[in-house]
């Protein structure tokens, strides 16, 4: 049996919609006697000691993790091998354009919302070699398909845009979408579970996937923690993380037993979790999560 896998980035602190996805990936996991990794995506926006103040925080809550902490940034060998078989292969192309070009191009009538035009997808060589001067070059994948087809545990099958996404960025840095697809099937994870506001996403990784000739994983996107307002849940909220919930008085197993009762299950312990969890079960609608006001 393969693993799961929770991936956050350490940009920060994690907050308790954060938490709660944390939790659902390690029960999903542990339910299918999978084993249970952590990996941070440590490619962009990483904070000093944000890792640390994270790792300490999914221990606070209960969690475990099978093996070593990966860092992403530690694997870029692995990157740039993929994105050599894929160049090597005729699949990528350079593209100069801004995100304004994209913004602009994108909003003719006839393009797809969000999809990428395919501005730079025949340029010949000599106008590549003059946008060179100008600006370097992001590194797109050459798609056949404009949509792709996933199986989702709690949506069923998804269809989803593939437009020629980015690789490889303009400043030398693997793309998101390349570097997550890699390092799940690097890592033998054959099970995502991750906030829905991913799921759009999906197809296309998928898709990379089958070209880099790796089985795309089992999916599970599941309901965003949000705010009282219905916004999406931040750390601007108020107390939302472990240390600003500590100031308020609420320990990290009384945040444990919120997040477990958010999903109808028994709030004495992740054991106990555990036992009772049923993925059909789960309830459907983001969590409204009203935090606690700032102690500070």
């Amino acid at each position: 049996m393969g693993a799961g896998r929770f991936a956050p980035s350490p940009s920060g602190d994690l907050h308790v919609g954060n938490l709660r996805t944390a939790i659902l990936a390690w029960l999903f996991a542990r339910s299918s006697s999978r084993g249970f990794l952590l990996r941070i995506e440590d490619l962009d926006r990483a904070r000093a000691g944000a890792e640390a103040g994270q790792l300490h925080d999914l221990a606070a809550i209960g969690l475990d993790w099978d093996g070593d902490v990966v860092r992403q940034s530690e694997r870029l060998d692995l990157f740039d091998d993929a994105i050599g078989q894929l160049r090597a292969r005729g699949l990528l192309y350079e593209c100069f354009c801004t995100r304004r070009d994209i913004a602009e191009a994108a909003s003719a009538p006839h393009a797809a919302p969000g999809a990428y035009p395919g501005t730079c997808r025949t340029l010949d060589e000599a106008r590549r070699a003059a946008k060179r001067e100008v600006r370097p070059a992001a590194w797109r994948l050459l798609t056949e398909p404009t949509e792709f087809t996933i199986t989702d545990l709690l949506h069923g099958e998804y269809t989803g845009a593939v437009d020629d996404f980015v690789v490889l960025r303009n400043d030398g840095v693997p793309a998101y979408n390349l570097a997550v697809v890699v390092d799940d099937a690097a890592q033998g994870i054959d099970q995502v579970v991750r906030g829905d506001d991913l799921l759009s996403s999906a197809p296309r990784q998928a898709y990379l996937a089958s070209l880099l000739g790796h089985r795309a994983p089992e999916y599970a996107h599941v309901p965003l923690a949000l705010n009282a307002a219905g916004a999406r849940l931040a750390k601007r909220d108020g107390a939302v993380t472990l240390a600003q919930l500590a100031l308020a008085g609420t320990s990290a197993a009384q945040v444990r037993a919120q997040i477990l009762d958010s999903l109808n299950l028994p709030t004495s312990s992740l054991p106990a979790a555990l036992a009772a969890f049923d993925p059909a079960a789960l309830p459907r609608a983001p969590w409204i999560h009203s935090a606690a006001p700032s102690g500070r």
